[in-house]
C-alpha cells in the first residue's frame, strides 16, 4: 500500500512539474515575442525614432532674472516633454522676499494658455535638444 501511495505521489509531482514547466515556457516565449515586436511598433509609432514616445525625453532649464532688481538668475522655467510634445513647464519666479511657482500643462509643445517668453524659450530649447541647461542668449537677436 505504501508503495502504491508513493507511486501516486511521484506521478502527481512529476505531472505538476511538467505542467508548471510548460506554463513557464509559454510565458517566456510570449515575453520574447513581445520584445521582438517592440522595435517594429516603435518604428511605426515614432516614424523611426528610438524609444517610447510617451517617455520624458525633451528637457531644458532656462534660468533668468525675473525681477529686474535681482541678479544671479534665480528664476527658472523647466520644460519636461515626451516625444509627442506633451508634458509640463514648471516655472519659479524668485525675488528678494518671495517666490512663486506654477506648472502649466503642454500638449503638442503648446500650452492651454499662452506661455511666457521664458517658458516658450524653455519649450523650444527642449524640443531642439539643447538642454538640460540653456544659455540666456539662446534664440535672441
Amino acid at each position: 500500500m505504501f508503495v502504491t501511495l508513493g507511486i501516486v505521489v511521484g506521478v502527481v509531482a512529476g505531472v505538476s512539474g511538467v505542467v508548471i514547466g510548460a506554463l513557464a515556457l509559454r510565458q517566456a516565449r510570449g515575453a520574447v515575442g513581445d520584445r521582438g515586436r517592440m522595435p517594429a511598433r516603435q518604428a511605426v509609432e515614432g516614424a523611426g525614432s528610438p524609444g517610447d514616445l510617451r517617455a520624458i525625453r525633451d528637457v531644458a532649464v532656462f534660468r533668468y532674472d525675473a525681477p529686474e532688481a535681482t541678479a544671479g538668475r534665480l528664476s527658472f522655467s523647466v520644460a519636461l516633454m515626451n516625444g509627442l510634445g506633451d508634458g509640463i513647464v514648471l516655472t519659479s519666479i524668485n525675488g528678494r522676499s518671495e517666490a512663486r511657482t506654477h506648472v502649466r500643462p503642454l500638449r503638442g509643445g503648446k500650452g492651454r494658455q499662452p506661455l511666457s517668453p521664458e517658458e516658450e524659450h524653455a519649450v523650444r530649447a527642449a524640443r531642439l535638444g539643447l538642454g538640460p541647461e540653456v544659455e540666456p542668449h539662446f534664440g535672441r537677436e
